[in-house]
């Protein structure tokens, strides 16, 4: 049969994976099987495939391959999550295009919209990893706001609710006000920014003395309630019960004392803002303090702040230095380096903001979460990331599980006219416990009120193994029973506590099980300036533009060969062109392979014999190696143990030992051993580049177009002879420096020439056919007296010689004059050196000893350069 000479994928990859799909080879019900179980972590539906997309996937389906091979029912569950500020932000976005408003629509409204937006564009990102390969289980694919998984999250709101784990309170939370809602700690991002500080004359009250107070917010002047001084601090003892008259506003404040305070820091004395820090909060509620909240939802000043209403906090910040100037307030600024806080969804400045907000308990919650991570019940690869992982649960803080948004899971609390509340899965039972409690509540149904407040989206998403096979609501349904706990769950370190320590917690809680068996984190994929990667930056590729050039395979194994877990991925798109290559090689090794004529009347060679006898040994060994990568979840490593079978040891090696003459025919045995080894390859390969491989399988076995090489066998493997991969190493390496002298003496490929060793034990020990065929020699021959003009070179310190005279120019004589000329004058200097008895006296023992190294190898490097010499000369 005849095939191009290079791989083409785009000529495959939709046809198998069309094929894949219509026989429904990726799908899976319970059954007397193993399951083996993934659950996609769910990208955003306002997402795009990115890199870090890439990787994450292509690891997991090369999870779910395997184990289908290892005769598992392997199911991979596929979805996205409706992340509650994303999309809310493109909705807005989009409705702004048309010219409307969030503000002058209701709610039900704007959800009209929400949903018409995730109908459109939700389902991009599932569609970009069908391209990539990955074998999900497209007939379970789940969304987050889908009715069982609402459904699940509710009850379990109303289930920690009654248990008395959920709360609802007023507390300084992070807000951000671009997407006008409460975030958690763990969406802040903080970097380093340079700002100023500014100092700023506080003055007693009833006296023209002042306090000087360095704050890196003036415009938060104009909700300060107080001033705070160190008790120890000498130099402010005398303003023990003052007060001191706020800037620009003229508002009376008293000085307060709490250790607190730094005295080292600015002048030692602190302006209290209870309404916009966390700490000035907390001062506040222990000297009980006014609050006053200077900012609206969105970042402008409200009428509190009394000057500068509706204006951008930051455009505040510079009329307030205006001011503080004109009235003489300001007495100096300085440059400072302070850390920002920024939401990770907008990227907006977070501001410290009190509200009334719901809160999840989270110490009960954490203790099995901990414990059964640090005892391996739940194994983290890299291990490292336990350490990581116990520091935030030991210090893990209540959860603000409520946002200020329309799209999301409704917060199930209905409130009476007279502002009572109850938590109950539906409006109807909320209204029976009213009257339960009341028998003469007087409302009607209809005047109860839902809170307007949805769940933050990791609320949802801490349930996903659970919800998504119905546990919550049925724990005892068939799919929950057979698919949990999931055995390995694939993702970036980044959402360790978003999201991996949460579902676990979870997964106590409502289950008394782990959630997984096996929790594999990946590294950031960063360019070449270690830099990660972006949209934003510019320095993201396109994932599509890439499988577009380089075929899905070729980008997978340009992913998954320098992507060692937990570490980082330095990401060069000429790995996707080594990638590509690789799949080049294995197609032209097809091609080979399929040109080769089957004869039975032909003997098989003792040659022939013994490679299939090598092969099946080192193969056999690889398989081991590789099961034992995948064992530690070591995947790059695994893949890279094959990439060096296949290329070096299989068609570099093997193919050229048993490659026939000019008529290509090959014994039959030897054929059907090699068909039999290439099949194996391709099913070790096929978790890693799919689609290459089900080509080729298909070719190769002519099977049917309803079959699948990944329901095949993955590979076992057979005793291991040490013997002989070390005796055929070791001619390998012969060959290779025959090839070398070659090159050195400028001899073509077709100059064959006679061998001679002078070594018995290591003439009968090589294997002379092989060597002669794959050096391309005449013969192997023993001698012990070898003409003195013959050229040698050394293999395993025994001289070999060349049966060959070479021609040699004088520009190579005078080469190897210079050279010998250079060690002469080398020599010379450390013969200087060992000559100065002050030097060997002096000198560190080892210094002493390293130059009498040198002195004995330049020796010996002199004597072999003129015994060359003369040789070539006489």
């Amino acid at each position: 049969m005849e095939f191009d000479k290079n791989y083409n994928p785009l000529l495959i990859e939709d046809k198998w994976y069309a094929n894949w799909l219509e026989n429904r080879f990726f799908s899976s019900e319970p059954d007397h099987r193993e399951a083996y179980t993934i659950v996609i972590p769910p990208p955003n539906v306002t997402g795009v495939l990115h890199m870090g997309h890439m990787l994450n996937n292509t690891i997991q389906d090369v999870l779910i391959r395997r184990a289908r091979m290892l005769g598992k029912n392997a199911c991979w569950l596929p979805g996205t999550d409706h992340a509650s500020i994303a999309t809310e932000s493109k909705v807005v976005a989009m409705l702004k295009e048309k010219g409307i408003e969030k503000s002058q629509l209701n709610r039900d409204e704007f959800l009209k919209y929400a949903w018409e937006w995730k109908e459109k564009h939700g389902g991009i990102i599932l569609e970009q990893l069908k391209k990539l390969g990955c074998s999900c289980d497209w007939d379970r694919t789940s969304f987050t706001m889908d009715d069982t998984l609402s459904e699940s999250v509710i009850q379990v709101f109303v289930d920690l609710y009654n248990k008395g784990l959920i709360y609802r309170g007023i507390r300084m939370v992070n807000w951000d006000p671009q997407a006008r809602t409460a975030v958690s700690d763990e969406e802040v991002i903080y970097k380093e920014v340079n700002s100023k500080l500014y100092y700023v004359k506080y003055f007693i009250e009833g006296s023209n003395d002042f306090i000087t107070v360095a704050t890196t917010r003036p415009e938060t002047i104009l909700g300060d309630t107080a001033v705070c001084v160190h008790p120890d601090d000498e130099r402010y003892k005398h303003l023990s019960g003052k007060f001191v008259r706020v800037p620009m506003v003229n508002r009376i404040v008293p000085v307060i004392f709490d250790s607190y305070v730094d005295r080292e820091f600015g002048t030692g004395a602190l302006k209290i803002t209870p309404a916009h820090d966390i700490n000035d909060y907390e001062i506040g509620l222990k000297y009980k303090l006014p609050v006053i909240d200077i900012f609206n939802e969105d970042g402008t000043l409200s009428k509190e702040a009394q000057l500068f209403i509706g204006t951008d906090r930051f455009e505040a910040r510079k009329l307030s230095e205006k001011l503080l100037i004109d009235e003489a307030y300001l007495l100096k600024t300085e440059d400072y380096n302070n850390k920002l806080g920024l939401s990770e969804r907008t990227n907006a400045v977070i501001e410290p903001r009190i509200s009334i907000q719901w809160f999840l308990k989270m110490e009960q919650l954490a203790k099995p979460a901990l414990d059964n991570v640090l005892n391996d019940e739940i194994r983290f690869f890299p291990a490292k990331f336990k350490n990581v992982y116990k520091h935030w649960m030991e210090n893990v803080k209540d959860w603000c599980i409520s946002r200020q948004l329309w799209w999301g899971h409704r917060i199930p609390a209905w409130y009476s006219p007279d502002n009572e509340v109850e938590v109950a899965f539906s409006i109807e039972k909320a209204y029976q416990q009213f009257l339960a409690k009341n028998p003469d509540f007087k409302y009607k149904i209809s005047d109860l009120r839902q809170d307007d407040d949805v769940l933050d989206t990791w609320f949802s998403s801490w349930l996903w193994p659970i919800s998504t096979f119905d546990g919550i609501r049925n724990p005892e349904n068939k799919d929950i029973r057979y698919y949990y706990p999931t055995n390995d769950l694939v993702t970036a370190p980044d959402i360790i506590f978003f999201w991996v320590a949460r579902m676990i917690m979870a997964g106590y809680e409502f289950l008394h099980e782990k959630p997984f068996k096996n929790v594999y984190f990946t590294g950031t994929v960063r360019d070449k300036q270690r830099r990660k990667m972006s949209k934003s930056l510019g320095n993201s590729p396109e994932p599509i533009d890439l499988i577009k050039q380089y075929g899905a395979d070729g980008v997978r194994i340009g992913m998954l060969l320098s992507s060692p877990a937990g570490n980082d991925l330095l990401f060069d798109e000429s790995l996707c062109e080594q990638g590509r290559n690789f799949n080049n090689k294995i197609w032209n090794a097809f091609r080979l392979i399929s040109s080769w004529n089957s004869e039975t009347r032909q003997a098989q060679t003792d040659n022939d014999k013994l490679a299939v006898e090598w092969f099946t040994s080192k193969l056999s060994e690889a398989i081991n190696q590789i099961d034992n990568h995948f064992e530690k979840y070591r995947i790059s490593d695994a893949l890279m143990t094959l990439y060096k079978l296949v290329w070096d040891d299989f068609c570099s090696r093997y193919l050229e030992l048993i490659k026939p003459a000019q008529s290509k025919s090959i014994n039959s045995i030897t054929y059907q051993q090699t068909a039999d080894f290439f099949e194996n390859l391709l099913r070790l390969l096929h978790p890693f580049i799919p689609f290459i491989t089900e080509e080729l399988w298909h070719q190769l076995s002519n099977s049917e177009i309803n079959k699948t090489i990944n329901l095949t066998e993955w590979p076992e493997a057979k005793v291991v002879d040490a013997k002989i991969i070390v005796q055929m190493e070791e001619a390998f390496e012969l060959i290779s420096t025959v090839r070398d002298f070659r090159n050195a003496n400028s001899l073509t490929q077709k100059e064959e020439f006679e061998l001679i060793m002078t070594d018995k034990e290591m003439f009968e020990a090589i294997p002379a056919e092989i060597v002669i065929k794959m050096a391309r020699l005449k013969s192997i021959n023993m001698q012990l007296s070898v003409p003195e003009n013959y050229p040698s070179f050394f293999y395993k310190k025994n001289e070999i010689f060349a049966a060959i005279e070479i021609q040699v120019s004088d520009e190579e004589i005078s080469e190897l004059k210079k050279e010998i000329a250079y060690y002469q004058g080398f020599l010379k200097s450390v013969n200087s050196k060992l000559s100065n008895e002050n030097f060997v006296r002096n000198a560190p023992p080892q210094v002493v000893e390293l130059e009498r190294k040198k002195q004995n190898d330049t020796m010996e490097k002199i004597r072999s350069l003129e015994e060359k010499l003369n040789k070539i000369t006489q």
